[in-house]
């Protein structure tokens, strides 16, 4: 039976945790969330901002409000609450079935997904720094009563423990690096201890870097470097993301020994083009963060403004295939409703398969061939 922590949730009230004076709570306090607000920083309707946002909630840092240029540009399209999420007729609340009641084995606790059979994912914050308007889990972050509780974490930390097969454990949420430093390494500590003898990995999925970055400091990544083999997967949709801020915070990071990847959303409006993501995708080596998947946007209710047609994200792939580094070449995946998990999305490039040879075509169109090897 595990022992946890008790939490203390300064980083929702702005009071500092007395035992860890983390930037996440001096940082989270800069922001804008209410309804009113948001209206008057971009001229908009104030009851229909309320109404938004009394079903998903918005706050957006002060950080991240810096980087729109205009309104309705790619920033502003991923942080700004817009009527259409109301409006939107399409989609599930839950459609990859991460809750436990629509995943397929029994006894799963509440934090967890547990989808692969050697990894699992362990939802350990329900708050962002920013609530991204096109959220896989729109139906519960930033709702305080989804908050997860220390009974909840205790009862995640049981399940890895007596399951030996898993020995990949992804910290997400919400937010991990939400959490105060202190927070956070009590779980780290107690998955790490855990997994740790079967040669496991812990990865973390943050947005921080991105919307927050003055979150990541020399503290935080001492605390990190103590859990390796330990990643990072954070998630950057537009060029204009990266700033001189990212860029430290990101080399904080690597420079603490973390390998770090991208997991982009392709959104409509946002980074449907091809000039805007290779110049994403190159954005994103220089900052030596692997771009690691092209998401299709998820079929979640309250979204279906930002989906594309697969067409788009074929086409989008194709336009970095043989164009830029096959380093700054994502995969491109769906996240197949229903459970499924991830499936590549990829271009037809072998176009026939014969017992004695295999026809392609490369990035350029052109045909060639390939000699089967003989048996």
């Amino acid at each position: 039976m595990f022992s946890f922590f008790e939490r203390k949730d300064c980083a929702e009230s702005g009071s500092e945790d007395e035992d860890d004076p983390s930037p996440a709570q001096e940082t989270v306090t800069k922001t804008i969330s209410s309804p009113v607000e948001i209206a008057e920083q971009f001229g908009l309707d104030k009851l229909e901002i309320a109404k938004i946002c009394e079903k998903y909630p918005a706050i957006i840092s002060s950080y991240y409000l810096s980087l729109i240029r205009e309104k309705g540009d790619g920033i502003y399209k991923q942080c700004v609450p817009s009527a259409e999420e109301l409006t939107d007729e399409v989609g599930l609340e839950d459609p990859l079935h991460e809750e436990p009641e629509h995943q397929s084995r029994e006894g799963i606790p509440a934090l967890l997904t547990h989808r692969y059979p050697d990894r699992v994912l362990f939802r350990v914050s329900n708050r962002c720094a920013m609530y991204c308007r096109f959220c896989t889990r729109k139906r519960k972050v930033g709702d305080p009563q989804k908050q997860p509780t220390d009974e909840e974490i205790n009862e995640a930390l049981e399940y890895i423990s007596r399951h030996s097969e898993l020995r990949d454990v992804i910290l997400s949420g919400g937010d991990p690096l939400m959490l105060s430093n202190d927070q956070l390494e009590k779980i780290l500590s107690a998955v790490f201890k855990i997994i740790n003898p079967r040669n496991g990995i812990i990865r973390i999925g943050t947005r921080i870097p991105c919307v927050l970055p003055q979150r990541i400091s020399p503290e935080l990544c001492k605390i990190l470097k103590k859990y390796h083999p330990l990643f990072i997967n954070t998630h950057f949709n537009h060029p204009n993301e990266i700033t001189a801020e990212s860029r430290r915070a990101c080399a904080l990071l690597a420079d603490a020994g973390i390998p770090l990847g991208c997991q982009t959303v392709l959104l409509r409006g946002v980074n449907d083009d091809p000039q805007t993501m290779k110049e994403l995708m190159q954005g994103l080596l220089s900052m030596r963060v692997r771009p690691y998947y092209i998401f299709q946007a998820d079929l979640v209710k309250g979204t279906n403004h930002f989906r594309t047609r697969v067409e788009k994200g074929l086409e989008i792939y194709k336009s970095l295939r043989g164009f830029t580094s096959g380093l700054g070449v994502p995969t491109y995946v769906i996240d197949s409703t229903g459970g499924g998990g991830k499936i590549p999305a990829m271009p037809k490039y072998i176009e026939e398969i014969s017992e004695e040879k295999v026809k392609l075509k490369n990035y350029e169109g052109k045909s060639f061939e390939y000699l089967q090897a003989i048996e």
